[in-house]
């Protein structure tokens, strides 16, 4: 029985070279509507509201800032992830220092990303996984920002160009020698949440959610859904309405 057919490059897109072939799962994203995409981003306070959602119908994707904290006050995210896989190199820093190899490849998922897209790192806590230079390719490739399950840093150069990361934290120390990275575009594990490339993701000051992407337009309509509740709700609170008729309205 034939083995079935490797995915190909696209041909407006030359690979790097970071990364062989076979380590990339997927080249080109299944893509969501952009009107999907806009409607994601007219929910106010856009993780509490899909968190919710994804309760509602069964789903757990849900990431608390205090466990993946965003870098910069204020940011607000939403996009299809591409993802990078970044394990703990093998040998010893002393060892990869002497090769002069670096095995860090994430540049490739920013050069197969689309503009908008959000950078997902399933990578280590013994140094960064994405670095100043890094972040300032990833914001060239047009990536709204990313989400690291570990350390980044040059906090200062991310910040500048207004690039949102989502990390467990800073570090000085590279990456260069203590991981490689292992697949682009293929399943991660973030926070115990498996990510798919192709994923939404969601992403603001109180966290971030991951939405399966077959489950994008179910868990938009009850995000929907609970967005209009919650806006009855604060404009009956507005308009005073007293704690007993709020206690037994149904909003939502």
């Amino acid at each position: 029985m034939p083995s079935p057919a490797k995915p190909m490059a696209p041909a407006n897109k030359a690979l790097t070279g970071r990364m062989p072939a076979e380590a990339i799962h997927v080249f080109e994203l299944p893509r969501l509507p952009a009107d999907m995409l806009a409607d994601f981003r007219a929910l106010e306070d856009a993780s509490s509201a899909v968190s919710d959602a994804m309760d509602n119908l069964g789903l757990f994707g849900a990431i608390a800032a205090s466990e993946l904290m965003p870098s910069l006050k204020g940011s607000a995210i939403v996009g299809q992830a591409v993802t990078v896989l970044n394990l703990p190199r093998e040998g010893g820093v002393a060892a990869a220092v002497a090769s002069g190899l670096g095995l860090m490849g994430e540049q490739e998922a920013y050069n197969l990303a689309e503009p908008g897209d959000v950078v997902v790192i399933q990578g280590i806590r013994t140094g960064s996984n994405l670095g100043g230079q890094s972040a300032t390719l990833a914001h060239r490739a047009g990536c709204a920002g990313a989400v690291v399950d570990g350390c980044h840093r040059d906090p200062n150069a991310s910040a500048e160009l207004g690039f949102p990361v989502w990390s467990r934290g800073v570090t000085p120390v590279t990456g260069k020698w203590r991981l490689r990275t292992a697949a682009i575009n293929g399943p991660v594990q973030i926070a115990g949440v498996a990510v798919q490339a192709g994923d939404l993701v969601v992403a603001d000051a109180a966290g971030v959610v991951f939405v399966p992407f077959d489950r994008c337009a179910d868990v938009l309509m009850e995000a929907q859904r609970i967005h209009n509740g919650d806006s009855r709700q604060k404009a009956d609170i507005a308009r005073g309405v007293s704690l007993a008729e709020l206690a037994r309205a149904k909003y939502k």
